[in-house]
């Protein structure tokens, strides 16, 4: 297991780990995501799941009105914001905006903002 330093990471992989207990309330076990986190640690599994897409369980969230509590969501936030780059940080922003769009839309719009 990696140990976190820094409060402010060590914060964001606690988050990190509860949106795998979110997800499992309504269905949905990433274990990916838990495995990676803690691994790697919360910020280093974040960037990973932001360059593999697919591996994400936006989508699911999204379906159970809680994209909010989603991964890119939560890179999103202004606490977190420091750990990641500004390229990160939009395509947080792009994927989260992708998923709670149309989802065919979305897509079109996350590979054109990737271009």
């Amino acid at each position: 297991m990696k140990r976190i330093a820094g409060s402010l990471e060590a914060e964001f992989h606690q988050h990190m780990l509860a949106i795998y207990d979110l997800c499992a309330t309504v269905g949905f076990r990433p274990v990916l995501l838990r495995r990676l986190v803690l691994l790697q640690g919360g910020v280093a599994a974040a960037r990973k799941l932001l360059e593999q897409p697919g591996t994400t369980g936006l989508e699911r969230l999204q379906k159970h009105g809680m994209a909010d509590a989603s991964m890119e969501a939560l890179i999103l936030r202004p606490e977190f914001q420091s750990l990641f780059t500004a390229q990160e940080r939009k395509l947080a922003s792009t994927l989260l905006a992708a998923r709670t769009s149309s989802r065919s839309r979305g897509r079109l719009n996350a590979v054109a903002d990737r271009g």
